[in-house]
Parts: structure tokens; sequence; C-alpha cells
């Protein structure tokens, strides 16, 4: 059987390849340029205010989930600390995070309702039109089926998206958007004094009640109520609403039943794309009491146009009708949500809603600058470059030959280095502070001590009697498992830190972490590689003098060539 002959000259180009490619990405991305940290940059702090005197328990864990919203889609480094009794601040990274700004004001105070009357551009809907401004009927030949389309009637453009079971084998095609789930500033809603119009104490039986039989009272309020308003919410989950919607949605006015479900029942919610559609939507996934009351509202209102309002801070941020009976609580959201818009929503509602409620007046959005001095980052690069040197000069001195290797091994993990940084920048929101500095120049190190373990392996076959050919392979298979269980203990390292840190210190860990997993890519693809290619040449595998695995320095009378001295 014939052996298959290594092609390390093919590995080479195949890894430059690779990075070839990741810059073309940095390229697309248009920045060239690593987003810096809070300490490094400056950034937008966020005071709130809390509203009366909560306690330090309450406090405390208010903070947690604003740290986990802000810092849960990446590495921002969001530092969230509290002052005084009342005041929690909020430090992001960047001058323009105005997500994730929106995402930290946001108090998730998440409701369902009915929907008793809309009015937008196509007029008023529902139990609210009188016999002078209810529209025509619509014209559609039936009612959707638990499985329609989605596809509307004529005069349909503004219907609302579906609210369908999340199951694997539902067929989700095409739905329409009408609702918006972009995030949004204060709502604009007012509420009924009146109470619910049915008494029965079944949270679906009062909900669907009211969307035939709303009363006068509420009518009354929703008819002297203009969209889109500045007016503060006041939402009570006891009493009919009046409030606008979000975005491109704003306009249109809803009146709304007492709450038939609180957000506190919410066991989960995501955002994402649906196997083989291109929309986003939200999940969602109740349970306790709310799981059987969207149950019941489910059974009753799919295959209808009556819609079912998802409230967000008072604001209607989706009103999809039912697709289908949705039986076990788990349901997809289709609207006019793009990927910002869904993953704002669903990371605030994933971290739950507040234990306290912050004064509207109270909230300050101001642009701070670097905590640390512009020499500091100068003083941080200027610290790598010369430990870089310095390892490089080492390693020249002593290898020789081979220590333009780890010179080439350690300029081509720089170049990796910075891309990864580049394109997480990008993608992932990492932010690169002086503690992440500081991780990857202890990794060079890491690097180093890899190239190290190689080449000493190396140079103990060949004082065995191997050729450099076979000692570089010999060597490699040894130096191989030392490096691995190395290299995974500094990566356990960095996992465990970056779980149990916070603040800057994750930015360390991740950077180490990052360095880690680099320093193996190159180790792998470039270095054994590189090393198996030179051992081809005379002047490595004959012992030229500078080689660095000449007799000599190797401590031995001869260098064997070919398997013979």
């Amino acid at each position: 059987m014939a052996r298959k002959t290594a092609r390390p000259g093919r590995t080479v180009v195949v890894f430059f390849l690779g990075l070839a490619i990741a810059y073309g990405l940095v390229a697309l991305g248009g920045t060239w340029k690593p987003e810096l940290g809070l300490d490094l940059q400056g950034g937008t702090r966020i005071t709130l205010t809390a509203k009366g005197s909560p306690s330090s328990e309450n406090l405390d864990e208010a903070r947690g989930i604003i740290d986990q919203r802000v810092n849960g889609t990446g590495v921002t480094e969001a530092e969230v600390t509290t002052q005084g009794g009342n005041l929690i601040v909020v430090e992001i990274p960047g001058k323009s995070r105005s997500d994730l700004v929106d995402t930290v004001k946001r108090q998730a105070q998440l409701r369902f309702r009915t929907v008793a009357c809309t009015e937008g551009p196509g007029g008023v809907t529902g139990s609210c039109a009188s016999a002078a401004t209810a529209p025509t009927a619509p014209t559609a030949p039936s009612a959707p089926s638990s499985q329609s389309s989605g596809k509307s009637s004529s005069g349909s453009k503004n219907r609302a998206p579906f609210l369908m079971a999340d199951k694997k084998n539902d067929k989700q095609s095409n739905p329409s958007s009408s609702a918006s789930a972009s995030a949004s500033e204060s709502p604009s809603a007012s509420t009924s004094p009146s109470p619910a119009p049915s008494d029965s104490g079944d949270p679906a039986q009062s909900a669907l009640a009211f969307i035939d039989s709303p009363d006068q009272a509420a009518v009354k309020a929703f008819n002297a109520y203009s969209c889109p308003s500045d007016k503060v919410v006041e939402d009570n989950p006891d009493q009919p609403l009046v409030t606008c919607g979000t975005g491109d949605d704003a306009g249109t006015k809803y009146l709304l039943s007492p709450a038939a479900i609180e957000g506190t029942d919410l066991d989960s919610a995501s955002a994402g794309v649906a196997q083989g559609q291109v929309q986003w939507q939200v999940n969602l996934t109740l349970g306790g009491d709310g799981k059987q009351v969207f149950a019941d509202l489910s059974r009753a209102m799919a295959g209808s146009e009556k819609q079912f309002a998802v409230v967000l801070d008072g604001r209607v941020i989706s009103a999809p009708t039912f697709n289908g009976v949705i039986p076990n609580g788990s349901a997809q959201i289709t609207g006019n949500f793009n990927e910002n818009s869904a993953n704002s929503l669903a990371t605030s509602l994933k971290y739950g809603a507040l234990p306290l409620a912050f004064e509207k007046d109270g909230t300050s959005v101001e642009t701070v600058g670097p905590s640390l001095a512009g020499d500091q980052l100068s003083a941080g690069i200027t610290a790598g470059i010369v430990g870089l040197l310095l390892v490089m000069l080492y390693c020249l001195i002593y290898y020789r030959g081979l220590g333009l290797v780890v010179i080439a091994s350690l300029l081509v993990a720089g170049a990796v280095t910075y891309a990864m940084v580049l394109l997480l920048s990008k993608g992932a929101g990492f932010t690169l502070s002086l503690p992440g500095i500081a991780g990857l120049i202890v990794a060079v190190g890491i690097t180093a001590d890899s190239f190290i373990v190689y080449f000493e392996r190396i140079r103990d076959e060949m004082r065995d009697g191997r050729s450099m050919r076979v000692a570089v392979e010999a060597g490699w298979k040894r130096a191989r498992n030392t490096c691995l269980a190395a290299d995974t203990v500094s990566l356990l390292a960095a996992v465990v830190l970056y779980i149990f840190a916070a603040g800057v210190v994750k930015g360390f860990a991740f950077a180490l972490g990052l360095s880690t997993l680099i320093d193996l890519a190159i180790f792998f693809w470039f270095t054994h590689p590189m090393v198996s290619w030179l051992a081809r040449f005379k002047f490595f595998n004959r012992g030229h003098k500078l080689s660095g695995l000449d007799a000599e320095n190797l401590g031995i009378d001869r260098i064997t060539v070919g398997g013979r001295a």
C-alpha cells in the first residue's frame, strides 16, 4: 500500500487563502480599525433613577438584568454599576450605540391583550365603528383556516401578521407584516377607568367578551385619543388600554382589553429566521396560567380577523391574528421585524422584566470621554511590540535558521489576530480594551512556547541519530500532544474566567481564549508545514552552521543524513 505523501506547501497555500478570505470580509465590512473599549475611546453613559426607595436586593437584581441585556449579544464590555440607593449607571463603549440605549431604558413590561378596535389610514374597524363610519364588510370569500397562506384579500395590505403554533411540521408561507417590533421611546397611551366588561373570573372569556362588547367609557376614550402621541402611559393590567403602535405603525390607534396574560408567564423569547424563510421572527413560549389562557384564546380566535396584541411598555409591538390553535404555549410572531429590532426585543424579554420602575424624567444619556489618557493605548501597543521583538530576537539567536520560522509564525499569528478582532468588532460587537490588549500580549508567550517545544523535540530526535526529515515528523507527534495539552489548559482557564468574571475582565479572558485558538491554528497549519518544507533543503537537513541544527549546536559528533552519519 502506497504511503500518503505529505504536501506541506499545499497546506501553507490553503492557510494563506483562508487568511486572504478573512481580510476580504474585513474589506467588505469597510473598517480597518477595531472598536475600542470605554477606557480607551469613551462612550455613552446612561443614568437610571429608580422610583421610590427600592431595596438593595431589587437594585442589584435590576443591575444584573441590565448587565445581561447589554452584554448578552456580544463582548461589548459595557459596565453596569449601582450608585447611592436608587441609581443604576450604564457605560457603553462607542458614541452611536442607540440600539443598546433603547435596550437599557426598556423596562420590558410585557402584557397580552385582545384588540376590540383599531383606527388607521383605512378608518375605524372593530366594535368602535359607528354606523356612519363602519367600513364595508370584507369581500374575502371565507375566513382563513389554521393553515392559511397569509395572503390577504383585496384591500388588506395592512392586515395583521400571523401568530402561529411553533411546530416543526407547520408550513409557514409568506406571512404579511403590518406590525412593527422596533424598539421605541416612551409609549403613547391612555387608559380608561372602566372595569372589564365581564366579571366571570376567566381571563380568556373576559378578553373575548371585550372584543365584541367594549364598555362605552372605553369607546369614548378611544374616540377622543389620537396617534401618534407623546403622552406618558399608565399601563394598568386591570383596565382597558388605548394606545398606539410602534415604528411604522405609530399612527395606528388601538382599544385593548384588560391584560389576558402577564409577561411573567413568558418562559422564553428568541429571535431568528425560520428554515426556508428570509423574514425575522420572534419565538415565544408561555407557561404558567398564561399557557391555558393562550390556548383558549387561540381556539376561539383562530380563523377570524380578531387580533391579539403583544404590548410592551404600553405600546403595541405586534397585533397578529391566530393562524391556528396553539395548545402548548409555543408560538411564532412574524411581522415587520429586522435583525436589530427582533434581537433587541428578544434580549429584553429573555432576561425578564425589571423588579423596579424608573423615573421618566430621571433618565439621562450623556457622552463621556475615555477614562484612560490616550498615551495609555500607545503604551500598551508599544509594550506588545517590544515584547514581540524580544521574543523574535531571542529565538533568532538561539535557533538561528529555525528562528526565521518563529518570526514568520508570529507575524502570521499577528495578522490572523488582527483580522479576527476586526471581524468580531463588526459582527459580534467585540470591543478592544486595555485588559483585552494585555490578553493578546500574554498570548505571545503561549505561541512562542509551542515553537520551543516543537523545535526541542526535533533536536532531541536528531541527537538520537535520526535525520532532520525523519526528526521533523517524529518530533511533531510528540510535540503536538504536549502543545494540545498546554493550550487546552489555557483555553479552559480563559473560558472559566469569561463565565465568572464581569466587565473588562471578560475582555481579557476573551482575548486570551481567542489567541490560544489562533496559536493552535498557526501551529498546525503554518509552523509544522513550514518546518516540513524546510527539511527538504540541504541548508537544514545537512546541518549548516547557521541552520541551528549543526552538530556542534546539537552537541553530537556529526549529523545523520538519509539514515547514515
